[in-house]
């Protein structure tokens, strides 16, 4: 493994343990006690902190890529964000039959699966 991609998936997996962290601490915390209503919206929103900078951390590893791996990077990405919209939009249309509705929750995992899914088409569009 290059060194940029060993500083970066360190980079990655310590922003998703402090998000795990901080995910399980605020939910405990609103379970277990009993906080004025502002400060359990900031308790909430707490693990959005660990989201922000993982953002950083991608961002910041796309500007370390050559040319060819932004391309691919940007086709993956694009491929997600087109079918993820395809879904949730078609998804939407089912609810309006009484399909149950779903969270928000699920919009993250089923773009970073077509992310990884656009990933593997566009490296061997490129091979």
């Amino acid at each position: 493994m290059l060194p940029m991609n060993k500083r970066y998936s360190f980079e990655l997996f310590a922003t998703l343990a402090a998000y795990a962290v901080l995910l399980v601490g605020s939910i405990e915390l609103l379970k277990h006690t009993a906080l004025p209503d502002p400060w359990r919206t900031v308790i909430a929103l707490s693990p959005m902190v660990a989201c922000g900078v993982c953002c950083q951390v991608v961002l910041r590893q796309l500007r370390r890529m050559d040319e060819m791996q932004r391309r691919i990077q940007l086709e993956a990405l694009g491929f997600a964000f087109a079918g993820t919209a395809m879904l949730s939009f078609s998804y939407g249309f089912l609810e309006v039959l009484d399909y149950p509705r779903l969270s928000m929750f699920w919009i993250w995992p089923v773009m970073a699966g077509l992310w990884c899914f656009g990933l593997v088409l566009a490296r061997r569009r490129y091979a």
